[in-house]
């Protein structure tokens, strides 16, 4: 027997493996720069397929990445590229049994470009694909990954491009494979794809206007909910993209209302897509979404119509807007305040061309300074998932008592019982010092008065602007503030108007006082208007502030005047000031809105109302009734005066009676979400809101003008006999 001869075969085997082995460490030094080709450099784009392995072996799966470097300002498109833009394609050359898994896309961004808005990507993206190959494959060889691909990168202008990539690979029968440097990218861009979470259950509902998802938490754990999730469908052309999309949180989840597009006919019975935070949703400080699928329940709600109302632009929106300023001052809820400005009247027909001027221009700025603090207000807290509405400030009880303190103050300012200059009302004294902070308070106290009130056209184009970018939604509140002081800049600046008005003299005195009683009514008015919101201990507590306010105010006028000496005055003014500020903060922080408005049966103007429900409207909906509902609220004066002349006619009750109308009133004194929802279904977010349901098939319900008389009831009354 031969004793050697195991041996030799055996040294063999062994150099045999070694020899594989060198090979194959060398094809592992080779592939570092084989892993990275050369980038592909198009118009405004570098792009080049990357791996995060240095080897694979048969059976494995080999994820390769197209990543695209952008030039500044340039983007690329999502899967779902939004209202204009295609996604990144790429196409795989492999031999049979290799199997490639479609783009894996990261979490798009919106990209506007002016009233549109896409779905893509900036600066860079990484796109991963996963491809298995085959167990069989012979390993101990480089291969190449080759792909077509092509794409469409925009700006303002969009150029299309293409590119022939490839990526070699060794491929190695044993485990040598390392990381490379793209192993920390790759882990970051898996961070940012969409994740399936099973604790949040889906459900959506589409009406024809909008799409409502509702997200509800499964376990009870408190889960946090972002303020600016957007949804990304995955289908083209079924929202509205450059909408707002209204948040709404829930005791264990969240509401999202999201406008539907226009010319979309297609009946939705799925809706599938990504939720996308911003800034945190699964990892902080990491912009993630969360992929879901949810069939879609088709809501049978007919689209309102009113008696002239069709969709509107955003240039109508504005117009309709400075209208409806203009409309506004005849309103009721501004007459207390036009007091002031009556008589400002009379001080400015003694004064020069320039001091009217100022006066014009610096009261005008109080107007549009107060909408936009109330447009941006507004904007804001419904970005961050409240659903409120025009008028939203008077909902509040603590802004009702700073409103009646500070139109209290300015009653007894008028009435003489303490004279802050002219500061308040820029009336008499030395108004060129003083009187343009007077000119400026008027125009606050102006727009603060008026937004109880929703004059003819500005329905449509305040509902119009909250579902538009800011920019446009300012313009539209800017627009509204023009059309408000526009009346007063016209009287004013014509000089042979002004010829009209009586010259200063004793009877100004009696008519300060006689505003100031108005104002004193007003408050009256807002005293009312807590003890619904607050109930009756609110009103106790209002009445001690004012108390306490006339005290304040009584303290000015005893020390607070230019014939007491500097310091006694410094103290009485300082001491009235800080007195006033804490109890109206007291009062303010102390007071709490009421549980719930009564639910039952009301009596009103000679008529029952129920109150609002969703439920009871699908009900009688269903059971073919016709329906009134009207929305309104106690802070509403012309509301309240709608109510009396048209809901209080014999003629209009008797019709209602003869019809079996079911009359239903949705108060909107205190904040309530389904009334704001309500109101966003007919395009609307203030009060006053009238909707006469036919009670047939297929017929749309008429939405009434917001101004009432006893005929424009009947008449749409005798649509149903129709």
């Amino acid at each position: 027997m031969n004793f050697i001869e195991p041996y030799n075969v055996h040294l063999y085997s062994m150099k045999k493996r070694m020899w594989y082995s060198c090979i194959a460490f060398a094809m592992v030094l080779v592939s570092a720069a084989l892993l990275r080709a050369e980038p592909v450099h198009r118009d405004h784009v570098s792009i080049e397929l990357v791996s995060d392995q240095s080897a694979a072996r048969p059976g494995d799966t080999v994820t390769v990445g197209l990543k695209i470097q952008l030039e500044d300002e340039w983007h690329v498109y999502w899967t779902n590229p939004g209202d204009a833009g295609l996604a990144p394609r790429v196409k795989w050359n492999l031999p049979p049994g290799f199997v490639a898994s479609p783009l894996q896309f990261p979490v798009p961004k919106r990209i506007p470009a002016g009233p549109l808005v896409s779905f893509g990507y900036d600066k860079e993206l990484l796109l991963l694909s996963d491809i298995v190959i085959p167990s069989d494959f012979i390993p101990d060889s480089l291969f190449s990954f080759n792909a077509e691909v092509d794409w469409l990168v925009c700006k303002v202008e969009c150029i299309p491009g293409d590119a022939v990539l490839s990526l070699m690979v060794p491929i190695v029968e044993n485990g040598l494979a390392e990381a490379t440097a793209w192993d920390e990218q790759f882990r970051l861009v898996r961070t940012k794809q969409a994740v399936e979470d099973t604790n949040w259950s889906v459900t959506a509902s589409a009406s024809k206007t909008n799409l409502q998802l509702i997200f509800t938490s499964k376990s009870e754990r408190s889960s946090t909910i972002p303020s600016d999730l957007f949804f990304f469908p995955t289908k083209k052309g079924i929202i509205d993209n450059s909408a707002a999309q209204v948040l709404a949180k829930k005791e264990r989840g969240f509401e999202l209302t999201i406008p539907l597009n226009s010319m979309n006919t297609d009946t939705l019975t799925e809706i599938s897509g990504l939720l996308v935070a911003e800034n945190q949703w699964a990892n902080e400080g990491t912009r993630t979404g969360l992929k879901f699928s949810a069939p879609a329940t088709m809501l049978s709600s007919p689209t309102p119509i009113a008696f002239a109302a069709v969709e509107i632009t955003w240039w109508q929106a504005i117009l309709f807007a400075f209208v409806g300023g203009l409309i506004l001052n005849l309103m009721p809820c501004v007459l207390p305040v036009l007091s002031i400005k009556v008589l400002s009247f009379v001080q400015q027909a003694g004064e020069g061309r320039k001091q009217i001027l100022q006066h014009n221009a610096v009261f005008t700025l109080g107007v549009l300074v107060s909408f936009w603090i109330l447009a941006a207000g507004l904007l804001l807290l419904r970005a961050g998932g409240e659903q409120l509405g025009w008028g939203f400030q008077l909902q509040s009880p603590a802004f009702i008592i700073i409103l009646s303190s500070f139109m209290f103050l300015m009653a007894l300012n008028l009435l003489g019982v303490f004279e802050v200059g002219t500061s308040l009302t820029g009336i008499g004294g030395n108004s060129r010092r003083s009187g343009l902070l007077g000119s400026f308070i008027a125009g606050v106290t102006a727009t603060v008065v008026a937004t109880p009130c929703t004059a003819p056209f500005m329905g449509s184009a305040l509902g119009y602007s909250l579902t538009q970018p800011a920019l446009i939604s300012l313009a539209i509140f800017t627009a509204l503030g023009l059309g408000m002081s526009a009346p007063y800049v016209i009287l004013t600046s014509t000089p042979w108007l002004l010829r009209f008005v009586p010259k200063p003299g004793r009877w100004m005195e009696t008519l300060k006082h006689v505003m100031g009683f108005l104002l004193m009514a007003t408050v009256v008015w807002l005293v009312w208007v807590l003890s619904i919101q607050a109930g009756s201990d609110s009103i106790l507590l209002l009445l001690a502030t004012l108390l306490v306010l006339g005290l304040c105010a009584w303290i000015l006028g005893r020390w607070g005047g230019y014939a007491v000496e500097q310091g006694k005055r410094v103290t009485a003014i300082t001491a009235a000031v800080a007195l006033a500020l804490a109890s109206v903060s007291l009062a303010s922080f102390n007071v709490t809105p009421a549980d719930s408005v009564a639910s039952g049966m009301t009596q009103a103007d000679g008529l029952t109302w129920e109150p609002f429900s969703p439920e009871r409207v699908t009900e009688l909906n269903g059971q073919g009734r016709p329906l009134l509902i009207d929305f309104t609220a106690a802070w509403c004066l012309s509301c309240k005066v709608n109510e009396r002349v048209a809901f209080g006619s014999l003629d209009v009750q008797g019709k209602l009676s003869s019809l079996s109308v079911v009359t239903m009133k949705a108060d909107w004194t205190s904040r309530d979400e389904r009334i704001t929802k309500a109101l966003a279904e007919f395009g609307r977010n203030s009060v006053p809101l009238y909707v006469l349901y036919t009670g047939k098939t297929g017929q749309s319900p008429i939405v009434l003008p917001e101004l009432l008389t006893p005929g424009i009831v009947i008449e749409a009354l005798n649509k149903l006999e129709g």
